[in-house]
């Protein structure tokens, strides 16, 4: 064991505890308990981060349920479009181009009334 920094022990030997005048072991002490400072600040922060994960999870839930709000909301609007629409179909179509006077209204069923000759012969 000595090859790996461990003092060899011969088994017929005891390990003497050498105590010194405080009544306190010499040997190093491998585990020191934590001061009653040090157990406040360790209960402080596990309550920090607990209070920052529970508002982390309200406000992921509450993000999810305004956007199931929005998408409920976006749903009962699309169910009324189909109304809309046959309503609009019954309507003549809208044409921007008409609208701002670029282009002649058309007739949308082919039934169109022929324009008269602007410099036309009168006889």
């Amino acid at each position: 064991m000595a090859l790996f920094g461990f003092p060899s022990r011969s088994p017929n030997r005891s390990a003497a505890v050498v105590v010194g005048t405080d009544g306190l072991p010499l040997v190093p002490v491998h585990h020191v308990p934590p001061t009653r400072r040090e157990l406040r600040a360790q209960a402080v922060h596990r309550l920090q981060v607990g209070m920052f994960g529970l508002a982390g999870m309200l406000l992921l839930v509450s993000l999810a349920n305004v956007i199931m709000d929005r998408a409920q909301m976006g749903d009962a609007g699309a169910a009324n479009a189909p109304d809309a629409a046959a309503s609009a179909s019954a309507s003549p179509a809208n044409d921007p181009l008409v609208d701002m006077g670029v282009a002649p209204e058309l007739p949308v069923d082919g039934s169109a009334k022929k324009p008269a000759a602007a410099g036309g012969r009168n006889r």
